[in-house]
């Protein structure tokens, strides 16, 4: 993986497959290992609640949290996409104590999480790690703001695409266990809408869709098929802290 720092990348930091961890410096980490506890991420626990004080923050090492949107009425759709790239909390790194939105665990996998106490104070002691981490909250708003426009103007088959490419980002090898149910509340969409899409993209042998899993048989043609919608966040994080990739 390329590193725009070579320096903030000592052999200690490799013990970690969280791409922040990796890329911070040895001092910064030093201040965080103290505090740190590895941890599963069963599917849909919570990582935060909107508007209730963080408890703590995950740096995801293997699954996925989705950061999602809810209205007053119950509708909700995702808003984030948060894997072994990132970070749970970030509005602690920008001075706030709780969330807007909530966040919970689309794909299982594993996480070093640090209680907020410990984590605030690291951030006070150090004059770097702050403004690294904003780095990634910089990328994360880029991936946000590209979500709202292509929820707002690409048709569902896009945006279906674009998500499994971002999911492919983040999962070893091809398969993505994932069910019909809830792609359709990440998309906010309704449920047979996203069974129908499936079934075209594995007609054009896109996908392989199963029951609980999608596997993902032609990269470069779902690239294709998201019409522009995906590349632009990715290229920002690889700008702001460096390449990614599960693969």
């Amino acid at each position: 993986m390329t590193n725009p720092d070579k320096k903030s990348e000592p052999d200690k930091n490799h013990q970690y497959r969280n791409q922040l961890l990796r890329r911070m410096s040895a001092d910064d980490l030093a201040l965080l290992e103290p505090h740190m506890r590895r941890c599963d991420l069963p599917l849909r626990m919570m990582l935060a609640t909107p508007n209730v004080p963080i408890e703590a923050v995950y740096f995801i090492e293997q699954g996925i949290g989705s950061v999602v949107a809810r209205t007053t009425s119950g509708h909700e759709a995702e808003v984030g996409f948060i894997g072994f790239e990132g970070m749970t909390g970030s509005s602690l790194v920008m001075g706030d104590d709780r969330a807007a939105h909530a966040c919970f665990v689309q794909l299982e996998g594993q996480a070093i999480r640090i209680e907020a106490g410990p984590f605030n104070a690291v951030l006070e002691a150090s004059a770097t790690l702050r403004l690294f981490l904003l780095r990634f909250v910089n990328s994360l708003q880029t991936q946000t703001g590209c979500t709202a426009l292509v929820n707002a103007r690409l048709k569902l088959e896009e945006r279906l695409a674009r998500w499994l490419l971002m999911c492919d980002d983040r999962v070893p090898g091809e398969s993505l266990a994932i069910t019909h149910e809830f792609l359709a509340i990440m998309l906010g969409v309704r449920r047979p809408g996203v069974t129908v899409e499936l079934q075209l993209l594995e007609g054009r042998a896109l996908i392989r869709s199963r029951r609980g899993e999608i596997v993902i048989r032609d990269r470069a043609g779902l690239e294709e098929l998201a019409n522009g919608s995906y590349g632009e966040a990715e290229a920002e994080y690889v700008r702001l802290i460096g390449e990614f990739g599960a693969a």
